[in-house]
């Protein structure tokens, strides 16, 4: 009698845009096409990747050195720092650990919450703030946002209506949302600097030891959950927050002459915070037409034990106690080893063709 073995689905799902498709077909995947790399907002489902940021940091890329700008926004931005102070594999898991061991309740006030978060990213760190700044081969980037007019407060009433305005000016465009919120780019001032060119202000601001902390804690602070960060060292006078406000999956003009590797959490790229609720609001395919967007497949995420990466509302969520939260946190974060596994042996095979679909 003969065995019918079933072949496991596929962890991976690969999507490219019009030119990396070219390019890949062409050429295939190799390290050294590789200039930039996104880092997109999200919370912890940033750690529910861990697998697959450790096979492309430390296994792909060290293929072929060269110097990469690696940009994010809040997660995005604390993946990619401690990646640059500790390494591939130690600071991915430096990162796991800390988030996932963090405790918040629904009592706790913007305060109390943004001194949990700041705390763990000094542990984040470790001091190892030069270290990023200095890194010889990887370009840290951080988005966040300088909040305009009334959505500088951290006042519940103010902070309402700026929200509501950003809704209502969102949803006639996503240009509108500008008179609410500037977009702020802070990276070390030596090597080739990362530049926007779109509808919103843009401020560019050196990323140094002394304001390198706060800039990162800028990038993930949240309105409404934690208060605005000010006074950061250097910086103008501000309210600053959280950069997925303005680029959420990072849905930008990247000026690469090879390939934007972006290692997501998710299929599809939403441009900014408030266009999650907008479904007709889409990456731009010329924006993405060098990105090849590499994340868990449906597939993946449904064997995962809470059928999805980790979420915020986690820490939160009825029925779910916090040693059982950490237990299924810790399960997805350790099946992520079998992203980066898909990954390495594509790399290998060179077979990405066979998988990718139109981003």
């Amino acid at each position: 009698m003969t065995q019918i073995l079933q072949k496991r689905a596929p962890a991976l799902s690969i999507r490219a845009g019009a030119l990396a498709c070219q390019l890949i077909e062409k050429q295939g995947l190799q390290a050294s096409q590789v200039d930039i790399l996104p880092g997109a907002a999200g919370g912890p489902k940033g750690i529910g990747i861990q697998g697959l940021d450790q096979a492309v940091f430390g296994n792909f890329l060290p293929r072929a050195p060269r110097r990469r700008t690696i940009v994010g926004s809040s997660i995005g931005a604390w993946r990619f720092a401690s990646i640059a102070a500790w390494g591939a594999k130690a600071g991915t898991e430096r990162l796991a650990e800390l988030y996932t061991h963090l405790h918040f309740d629904q009592k706790m006030s913007r305060f109390e919450v943004a001194e949990i978060c700041k705390n763990m990213l000094m542990d984040l760190l470790g001091g190892r703030q030069q270290q990023l700044i200095d890194h010889p081969q990887l370009h840290l980037t951080v988005l966040s946002v300088k909040a305009q007019h009334l959505f500088a407060s951290d006042k519940a009433l103010p902070l309402l209506a700026s929200v509501a305005g950003i809704i209502g000016s969102n949803a006639l465009g996503r240009r509108h949302s500008r008179h609410f919120m500037q977009r702020v780019v802070s990276q070390p001032a030596a090597g080739q600097q990362f530049q926007v060119q779109d509808d919103f202000t843009t401020h560019y601001q050196a990323l140094h030891e002394g304001n390198a902390l706060d800039w990162l804690m800028a990038s993930a602070s949240i309105p409404g959950v934690m208060s605005a960060m000010r006074g950061i060292q250097d910086a103008p006078q501000g309210s600053y927050r959280d950069g997925g406000l303005i680029d959420y999956h990072l849905d930008l003009p990247f000026s690469s002459q090879g390939i934007v590797l972006y290692p997501h959490f998710t299929g599809s790229i939403t441009p900014g915070w408030f266009d999650k609720m907008l479904k007709s609001r889409k990456a731009s395919p010329e924006n993405q037409a060098r990105t090849l967007l590499l994340s868990p497949s449906a597939d993946y995420l449904r064997s995962l034990p809470l059928g999805r990466l980790p979420d915020r509302k986690d820490f939160t969520l009825k029925g779910l106690d916090q040693q059982q939260r950490i237990k299924l946190w810790n399960q997805s974060v350790a099946e992520s080893q079998r992203l980066g596994d898909e990954f390495l042996e594509m790399a290998e095979k060179q077979n990405f063709p066979q998988f990718m679909q139109p981003l």
